[in-house]
């Protein structure tokens, strides 16, 4: 299910919402849990089972570290069990046959591929970090283990944050999880309205209204057979190629902010309050900066259960650099099961590294060209990025990128779009939030925004095919 459509906004989460208020203390997070495992099973059911089975499993071994505390073989075995049986569903469903391909071409032979796996579960990358999270903290004693399954499964599998995050730590809302009496106050209410209809604006409005300008040039694809032909990539000029990649740059932006922040707000209007995910990080001075705001979660989480434990800074600049290459190499393949991503890792990794050894001192004396900078290099990451997509190609689009050619001019293009991408480039500023907390002041004018942009969206939704979400592939 997904939160840009007309079952969602009008059927799932208002039910939802009535039934969880209305509950009494103690049963609002089973209601929750139930309500959880309808939204992740109306499109996934089959997956269903798989999902069940991690949160048993670190369930259960989450207990058992509690309870052989004492025993340090015994934790550190439950330990690994968690780890391994969540890892190994991971790596079953995302990575296998990529295994398998890479073998076979390193190798000449020709192993066949597990069949029925085509398809990825929805939201595993996030909620196997989730389950993983609560494990290693409980090991740690950063937080107690949860006793009450229900509790526990309505951590891991809880509707907001399901299917594309944020990653949510466990001791960010146990302390919630457990207050059963007056758990959401009317203004965390009110706040969560704003926040999710400003998100879904964001996904509605501007990823989707400029993601079409990509989807003309490569074509659209469901499941990697071609559902409409675009003006395709080698009939572009590079001055297209260059628009197309900035087009998705924003639309990959505006699609997973906008899915975060109405996570966010829906967590608000349960009661709980999820981390922030991204903070304007097209914004940014430097490599090292735009990672500190995009996708804050996932970077904050390889940083506290990778980085850290790897040794971190601790253990000179050797092994710094090592650690370093380690977690850039495991965010590029947690992204996608293809050669592109470990690329893509590689890529950041090696500019964080003269970052972090001689330039980061000198961007920040910089005044307009770390600017400059910093968005020429992510955008050239997200065509390395995209370039595994059907219609794509790395060969191709770097060939585009970077060798000057004719092919189909950028101007028709920028007729047609351009109004979107002035507005898409000023919404990536800081602007738009300074001008809203100016609205703010208003009360009436701040709900006749809110609703003029929620009839937007609803119109928009109404004439316009399904869209999922970016990092729904992820």
């Amino acid at each position: 299910m997904v939160f840009s459509t007309l079952l969602f906004l009008f059927r799932f989460l208002p039910i939802t919402l009535l039934l969880y208020y209305i509950a009494p203390g103690k049963a609002k997070n089973l209601v929750l849990f139930i309500a959880s495992l309808i939204f992740y099973s109306w499109g996934e059911v089959r997956y269903f089972p798989i999902m069940m089975a991690l949160i048993v499993l670190n369930y259960l071994c989450g207990l058992g570290i509690s309870h052989w505390r004492k025993y340090e073989k015994i934790k550190r075995l439950l330990l690994l069990i968690s780890i391994v049986g969540s890892l190994s569903m991971l790596i079953c469903f995302k990575y296998s046959n990529f295994i398998i391909e890479t073998i076979n071409a390193m190798l000449g032979i020709s192993l066949d591929k597990i069949q029925g796996i085509e398809v990825l579960p929805l939201g595993i990358s996030f909620y196997t970090f989730q389950t993983m999270s609560y494990t290693i903290d409980v090991y740690w004693n950063k937080a107690d283990a949860e006793h009450n399954f229900i509790d526990f499964g309505t951590y891991v599998v809880m509707f907001p944050q399901l299917i594309a995050g944020p990653i949510v730590k466990y001791r960010d809302i146990s302390e919630k999880l457990h207050v059963y009496e007056k758990r959401v106050a009317l203004y965390e209410i009110e706040e969560g309205i704003t926040e999710f209809i400003l998100g879904l604006s964001r996904k509605v409005l501007l990823a989707d209204g400029i993601g079409k300008l990509w989807s003309d040039i490569i074509g659209t694809y469901s499941n990697g057979i071609q559902t409409s032909a675009g003006i395709g990539l080698n009939n572009a000029t590079t001055g297209l190629a260059w628009l197309g990649v900035l087009a998705y740059s924003m639309q990959l932006y505006f699609d997973f902010s906008g899915y975060s922040l109405m996570s966010i707000g829906i967590g608000k209007m349960l009661g709980f309050t999820f981390p922030e995910n991204f903070n304007s990080p097209y914004m940014s001075r430097s490599i090292t900066e735009f990672w500190r705001r995009w996708h804050i979660t996932l970077s904050s989480w390889f940083r506290e259960y990778v980085y850290i434990p790897l040794g971190g800074n601790r253990k000179g600049a050797v092994r710094r650099s090592f650690n370093l290459f380690v977690v850039w190499i495991l965010t590029g393949i947690w992204h996608g099961a293809s050669w592109n991503f470990a690329l893509w890792g590689i890529y950041y990794f090696v500019l964080l590294t003269i970052e972090k050894k001689f330039l980061l001192p000198k961007l920040e004396k910089g005044v307009f060209w770390p600017h400059v900078y910093t968005l020429f290099l992510v955008v050239v990451g997200w065509a390395l990025f995209v370039s595994s997509e059907p219609g794509v190609g790395l060969g191709v689009l770097m060939n585009k990128l970077f060798v000057v050619q004719g092919g189909v001019s950028a101007w028709y293009f920028l007729r047609n779009y351009g109004v979107i991408l002035v507005i898409g480039m000023l919404c990536c500023s800081p602007l738009p939030m300074k001008l809203w907390r100016l609205v703010q002041q208003k009360q009436w004018g701040k709900n006749s925004i809110l609703m003029g942009l929620l009839f937007l969206c609803v119109c928009y939704i109404v004439g316009a095919s399904n869209s999922p979400f970016l990092y729904f592939n992820f």
